[in-house]
């Protein structure tokens, strides 16, 4: 009933009913109203009741539009709760009935339609909708909207028959190429990649790191199928595949080491990171993945493992700033979960049902808080502390057990401890004891100007100062001088001091994670997701338009974590295997990985997401199983070199008429980095790392900012996964490189191209360190096996790019480096200054140290060294 402009009356939150026709009606077509019925006569729906909603209600309420939560397109949709909380109508009962009241009302900020949406009905016309409800509404051509591609869960269609002798390594080919056959003109696929670069290109993809030399070259020997497979398959098998694979997940996680907002304090969540890297190195089924995650906590017998799983809904951000509401703050963390779970699991902008009806797809305001309902029973996770309005995080905390030995060990240092704190407290009693004579001791120092001059002036005048005349706080300050002067207590406090530091560093490490309260909480619509204003009460229950909740199942987190991964469920498998083709490819069979609604892309090869989506569920869930499949596949495996003609005929390789070519994420640009240069640690697992970056970054406004304290010796240089994540003011140059704050579920990062970007590359100190070690690995390389400059250069092409130079490549590296090492050797200061000591390999002198590092930096920089191709 709205027209183009939104009524005032929709922002004043009063109740927005009316009614209209199916899509299929037409204004122009549709039958005028008939006479007024006599009282009692049956209404005729097709000629009473559908063209009165034609006329007054179909631009605003129909399947295009569903102002104010209502969307008419069958009864069923009519006696939903719209965005008032309240159905249009109540069946039987039209004095009830909100429709009635908004097209009967005189009040112009209330009536429908309204004064801008077109003519408004007539008495005639008010007379015989309230007499048409009042029989009980019947809608006699009752019919359901067909159902989006979406919600119908997938099929394996056989596969298609294609024509010639394209390369078909499996399905995907299959269906990949069959679209290829069908443009007008025909296309063909692209020409194998390059050895070297199809050796690149799938070691990034599967663990993020480059190829040895060696091992590209033992592939350009023999670059068959079954060494290619050997190839993937040990790929697959490495630890690093779960370290490169959980940056995405950690991504839809919104997992970080802090809490987000102005006061930014740290937290312990690295057990959760390292529980999502060991998970996907072991291939856990998803299906038991995403259970973990959800409900770990309500499995039978619970392990310590699925506990910390829940973590993924305690990286949410938490606002502990002065003045905060805590049930707010609750509140905002459980729609976060909610909003969260339907962007990575389902694909669905559920947000949009926090405050009103879904408009486009068939999710309305209650089957939000019926999901809602679900992680709803979770106690407060702020404490305040002491009277002040300032808060900290608390919430369930899981202390992880110590080993037997280091247990201990604990044991052993508390006795340590309470030995040593005895004695000190006895020393101390003997020191109270000798007070007076060591007060006179010391007084007679005075006298003496060598002796009394180590007395501090302090606690010179409070010693001047009569006995009766000081304060309490200066007798204090000299029971301590006197304390610290005291060798005995002075070696006490140091072995104290030492054995706490021992046990400190004993404590068990601690991780947030999920728990259900004893007592559930009560479950409302929140009006205009206002938490104040409460609705209708709901109890926890999943979509309508979507398979049942088993019946047999409490309705709690673990049962909505086994509905989501059930068979039925059409979202899931779709969901992630086009969200992991996204990571292959730069883009999604389905672009907007986070939208499969009717407002997302269409699939680019319906049929071939749904092959994939089943072949994922029938073979036990296997992530490694998919990703095994893409990276065999032809299509994968296509060269990534374009032509004019395939510019023109597939701009955007949606049709993947060519292999792919992305530059590469924010952590692989740094792990591909430290790889190439010899510096990268393979260390797994533990707290968060702290590379270098500039000094100051983390001062900003808030409270007790936590230091930056920089890693030393190998921490400097593990894998990204690891750095330290502070919402706040992330690594740095991981922000160049599109990498997000985490401050919420982040499904596809951007890839831009900037300036800042090269800038870091050549300038921040993380990246100067790494080249330094490239340039100290070149000039190493070769020494006693007479190797030449030029060959050295070669061999830097190969770490960078894996492929074979080009002889001009080599010639311009090579006049760089004896133009520089000339520069240097004229400069030798200039040298000495630009590398240190510890920097200068045994035999190398700094000028060539220096040269080596101008063209490190110029390879680690080049467009190649970052991209995949």
């Amino acid at each position: 009933m709205y027209g183009s402009q939104v009524p005032r009356a929709l922002y004043a939150g009063l109740s927005l009913i009316s009614a209209l026709t199916l899509s299929a009606w037409s204004a122009s077509a549709a039958p005028a109203p008939a006479d007024k019925p006599a009282a009692g006569a049956k209404i005729d729906f097709e000629k009473s009741i559908r063209p009165l909603f034609v006329k007054h209600c179909q631009d605003c309420h129909g399947p295009d539009a569903r102002e104010g939560g209502l969307r008419l397109t069958s009864r069923k949709n009519l006696l939903l709760r719209n965005d008032s909380g309240e159905p249009a109508i109540i069946s039987g009962k039209s004095d009830q009935s909100v429709l009635m009241h908004r097209v009967a009302s005189k009040d112009d900020s209330e009536q429908m339609p309204p004064a801008d949406a077109g003519e408004r009905l007539t008495a005639q016309e008010i007379a015989t909708l309230k007499q048409w409800i009042d029989q009980g509404a019947d809608w006699p051509t009752e019919s359901e909207e067909p159902k989006h591609w979406a919600y119908v869960p997938p099929v394996k269609q056989p596969l298609p028959k294609v024509k010639g002798t394209p390369r078909v390594n499996n399905a995907i080919d299959a269906f990949v190429v069959k679209k290829l056959q069908q443009q007008k003109p025909a296309l063909q696929q692209a020409q194998l990649a390059e050895p070297a670069r199809l050796l690149r290109r799938v070691s990034l993809d599967l663990i993020g790191l480059p190829p040895t030399p060696e091992q590209v070259a033992a592939f350009e020997k023999d670059p068959s199928p079954a060494a290619y497979e050997k190839y993937v398959d040990s790929l697959l098998k490495s630890p690093r595949y779960g370290e490169k694979w959980a940056r995405q997940w950690l991504d839809l996680a919104r997992y970080a080491d802090s809490n987000g907002f102005q006061a930014d304090q740290l937290r312990e969540m690295w057990l959760y990171r390292d529980w999502v890297i060991n998970a996907l190195n072991r291939d856990m089924p998803f299906n038991q993945f995403t259970i973990q995650q959800i409900a770990g906590d309500l499995m039978p017998d619970a392990s310590l493992d699925q506990k910390i799983a829940t973590g993924f809904h305690r990286c949410t951000t938490c606002n502990v700033e002065a003045g905060v509401d805590p049930e707010e703050n609750r509140v905002n963390q459980i729609f976060d979960r909610v909003n969260t779970t339907g962007l990575v699991w389902l694909g669905t902008t559920f947000e949009c049902a926090q405050c009103h009806n879904h408009k486009y797809d068939p999710f309305t305001q209650q089957d939000y808080y019926q999901i809602f309902a679900f992680f709803n029973n979770t106690p407060l996770e702020v404490k305040q502390v002491g009277k002040s309005v300032t808060f900290d995080v608390t919430g369930p905390k899981l202390m992880v057990p110590l080993s037997k030995t280091a247990q201990q060990q604990k044991d052993q240092l508390t006795k340590e401890r309470l030995a040593l704190q005895k004695q000190l407290n006895q020393r101390q009693k003997e020191l109270e004891t000798g007070y007076p004579a060591w007060e006179e001791a010391t007084l007679a120092l005075l006298e003496n100007s060598e002796e009394g001059s180590k007395v501090p002036d302090k606690i010179r005048k409070i010693l001047n100062t009569k006995t009766d005349k000081r304060t309490a706080k200066q007798t204090k300050a000299l029971n301590a001088y006197q304390r610290e002067q005291d060798p005995d207590f002075a070696a006490l406090t140091e072995q104290l001091n030492e054995v706490r530091q021992q046990l400190n560093a004993l404590e068990p490490d601690t991780s947030l994670v999920m728990v259900e309260m004893d007592k559930p909480r009560m479950n409302n619509i929140f009006k205009r997701g206002n938490f104040l204003d409460k609705g209708a009460q709901v109890k926890p229950q999943t979509p309508e338009s979507l398979h049942p909740l088993q019946a047999e199942d409490t309705p709690n987190r673990l049962a909505f974590a086994k509905w989501l991964v059930a068979p039925e469920n059409p979202l899931v498998a779709r969901v992630t295997v086009n969200r992991w083709w996204s990571q292959f490819f730069g883009q999604g069979i389905v672009a907007t990985q986070e939208d499969f609604g009717s407002q997302g892309d269409p699939p680019t090869h319906p049929a071939l997401l749904d092959w994939l989506a089943v072949e994922f569920m029938e073979h036990n869930w296997s992530m490694k199983h998919v990703h095994k499949l893409i990276v065999m596949s032809a299509t994968y495996q296509q060269s990534s070199k374009i032509t004019p003609a395939l510019l023109e005929a597939d701009p955007y390789n949606k049709l993947l008429t060519r292999g792919p070519r992305l530059r590469l994420s924010a952590e692989t640009i740094r792990d591909n980095a430290l790889a190439i240069s010899g510096l990268l640690s393979t260390k797994m697992g533990g707290p968060p790392i702290y590379p270098p970056q500039p000094q100051g970054l983390w001062r900003h406004v808030g409270r007790n900012a936590p230091k930056y304290n920089t890693s030393t010796e190998e921490d400097r240089f593990r894998r990204g996964v690891y750095v330290i994540w502070r919402r706040s003011a992330p690594y740095p140059s991981f922000t160049n490189f599109d990498a997000p704050d985490r401050g919420a579920c982040t499904i596809n990062r951007s890839r831009t191209n900037t300036p800042l970007q090269a800038l870091t590359l050549l300038n921040d100190p993380a990246y100067i360190e790494i080249a330094t070690g490239l340039a100290r690995r070149l000039a190493t390389h070769g020494m006693n096996d007479g190797m030449t400059d030029r060959e050295r250069i070669a061999y830097a092409f190969r770490l960078c790019v894996a492929r074979q130079p080009q002889d001009v490549e080599v010639d311009h590296l090579t006049k760089v480096f004896e133009q520089e090492l000339k520069h240097f050797e004229d400069h030798p200061q200039a040298a000495q200054k630009l590398i240190s000591a510890k920097d200068r390999p045994e035999g190398v002198g700094a000028s060539r140290m220096a040269a080596w590092l101008y063209v490190a930096n110029i390879l680690l920089n080049l467009d190649e060294t970052i991209t995949k191709g």
